[in-house]
Formats: structure tokens, sequence, C-alpha cells
């Protein structure tokens, strides 16, 4: 099979012939249609996350099943599934106390199933390796899905849409006739300005430097754009704010000195959502004061803390019912040999999403 090789930090990816191991038992193999180029990639590829190379990237996809081993009851031959980059192995304290999202098997599921030409083992980043024509993973990686939804739309629920939509949802829980400030508005960024859309919020501020993306999130749901250029955001969101600032805040691009900058546009008795994921060397600093004297709240979001086998299916009645707009958020498709050209695009700010389809 083809697949997009991660061979080096800083350095393009390297379309190759790889060789797939034998599957065996609970693994399920995949042929990929859709996969989505997320930003989490290039932070690999840039060193922000630690994976190593080489190895095959990708985590956002969807695909339909072809092979299925022994003891796989999740799933059969011919069903349409989406990856889900946090595995869900069911039996962890996590998986029984309602935080899938935080699966013990996370970090245990990258492990090669491919071998490049020279016998090199691939690792496949979190346990899917999307980039690609076909992958093998564990069946806690995938869920079924059941809808007419094209691949391309159903591949962003993979990550973006799930961390975006739920970070408003799930983490944040924002309420009906709140404010709402989303700094950074690429496609995990759209994704939250429709859940505080879908939630009822009065207002949302689309905080981006780039006019496309702030173009596209007043169509998605934002009320109002701020440019970065134009002045301190946190100033300029205060003032929009009658003084006071935002109910909600979420940093939605992992820079430290924006968490704090988000920090600053939240109201006193608010909540700041960082989502985007900084660099594991950087530490995030906050004024003491409004953290307690203000009753301020700053947490962290991973995967939207979604339960992904009950919130894929409900983002996907979602679209199906007109509430929530994934075609809008893909700018792109394009195919596998030109995924370059995809992170080149991403990278100058000229696409929400790019969606890698497959023939």
């Amino acid at each position: 099979m083809r697949a997009a090789v991660f061979t080096e930090l800083d350095g393009p990816l390297s379309v190759e012939e790889v060789k797939p191991y034998e599957p065996g038992p609970r693994d399920v193999v995949v042929r990929i249609i859709a996969s989505g180029i997320c930003h989490s990639d290039l932070s690999v590829m840039n060193g922000t996350l630690p994976m190593p190379p080489p190895g095959i990237l990708g985590h956002e996809g969807a695909g339909v099943v072809e092979w299925v081993g022994e003891g796989v009851t999740r799933m059969s031959v011919g069903d349409r599934v989406i990856g889900s980059f946090i595995p869900v192995c069911g039996t962890c304290w996590y998986c029984k106390n309602n935080q899938s999202n935080l699966c013990e098997q996370t970090f245990m599921v990258s492990v090669p199933h491919a071998d490049r030409a020279d016998g090199t083992p691939l690792p496949a980043m979190t346990g899917l390796g999307t980039f690609a024509e076909q992958m093998t993973c564990h069946e806690m990686s995938l869920v079924k899905v059941e809808t007419d939804l094209p691949d391309e739309q159903l591949a962003l629920i993979g990550c973006g849409v799930t961390t975006g939509v739920g970070a408003a949802l799930n983490t944040a829980q924002v309420e009906p006739g709140s404010i709402v400030v989303v700094i950074g508005c690429g496609g995990v960024g759209q994704a939250v300005i429709q859940g505080a859309r879908i939630a009822g919020a009065s207002r949302i501020l689309a905080v981006d430097p780039v006019a496309l993306k702030r173009d596209t999130a007043m169509k998605l749901g934002a009320t109002e754009t701020i440019n970065p250029d134009d002045g301190d955001v946190a100033t300029q969101v205060i003032m929009a704010t009658g003084g006071r600032g935002a109910d909600y805040v979420f940093e939605v691009i992992g820079n430290v000195d924006l968490i704090l900058q988000a920090f600053m546009c939240t109201r006193p008795g608010g909540t700041t959502v960082a989502v985007g994921v900084p660099r594991t060397d950087t530490m995030v600093s906050i004024p003491s004061f409004p953290l307690v004297l203000q009753e301020k709240k700053l947490i962290g979001c991973v995967y939207g803390s979604a339960k992904v086998l009950r919130d894929f299916p409900r983002l996907i009645g979602l679209v199906e019912s007109g509430k929530l707009d994934l075609s809008d958020m893909i700018t792109k498709t394009i195919v596998l040999d030109d995924i370059n050209e995809g992170f080149r695009a991403m990278k100058d700010g000229e696409v929400i999403r790019s969606v890698i389809v497959n023939s």
C-alpha cells in the first residue's frame, strides 16, 4: 500500500510503498477513503508533539472495514467507520467513569503496523496513520457509523469537529445567551464557533489575523470578528463587552502567550478553555489575583471531553439536521500525492481544512 511517511523533523512527507504487517486478534483493516490534514499532524512534523520519525501520520480519517480479526465485536466487514485518535478500551478506570477521552490506552496504541521498503518499522500516529490507502488498527480506535454523509465530512468528525464542538458543549458547557470568544479560527476553531452557536450563545467573537478564517467564522456562526493586527485583543474584547470581558474564551492555537491573552479576555467568574496543544517544554503563567479574587477558571480540553461512542453519532445527527455545517469547513480536497502542498496551504493560511480523498 502507499502511505505518506514522516521521515525527518521539519521536512516533507515521503509518499511511498510500505508493507503492512499481518493483522492480529482484535485488529481491523480499513480502506481509508478520506483523511483531514490537521494542525496536530504539523505539530508532530515540527516537534511540538513528541513522535520521532519515521512513522505514518494522520489521525483524522474515515473509511470502510475490509477485514476483522478474531475477537472483534464492534464492527464487521463493509461497515463505515471513523477513526478515534483516542481509543476507547472500555475497561480502564477512565472509560468506566465516563471519561473515555482520557483512556489509559491512549499512548499504548501507536505501534508499528507496517515497514518501509528497507524493513524499518513505521509506528502509526495515535494508532491510526490515516495518511495512507489503508490502515490496520485495534478495534478500540474505531467507531462504526450509519449515515449517508460523504466520507470527507465524516473524516473531520475524527478530530477537529469533535474537539471543537465538544469544547463548547462538553468541556465549557456554554450556556444560552452567553458571550463567547474564540482565538484561532482554523478547523478546530470553526468547530468551536459552531458548538457555541448550537449552545445558544448570543454573541460569538472570532479572533484571527487571516481574512479567510474571519469570513468563514461569520458564515458558520460568529456574530463579529476581531483582527489581532488592529491592536491588543484583550483590550478589544473588553471594550466590546461593556468593560467586563467574555463569559467563555477558547484558545485554539496552542500558544502559551495566547492562553494568557485568552485568560485576560475572560470576565470575572468566566471560563478560559485551553484547546490548542502547546509544546511539551512550555509553561503557562497567569496572574494569581484574577484567578482567585475574580474567580476566573482556566481549564484544559482534550478531544472536546467527548465520549466518541456517544458523540460521533450525535454530531452526525447535527449535520444531517442542518445544525452543524461541515461542508464549508472543507476548503479543498486533494490526493495523497499532494499532501505536502496541503500542509503548505495550511501553514500559509489558505485553507480551513484540506481533505485527502483516495479513489
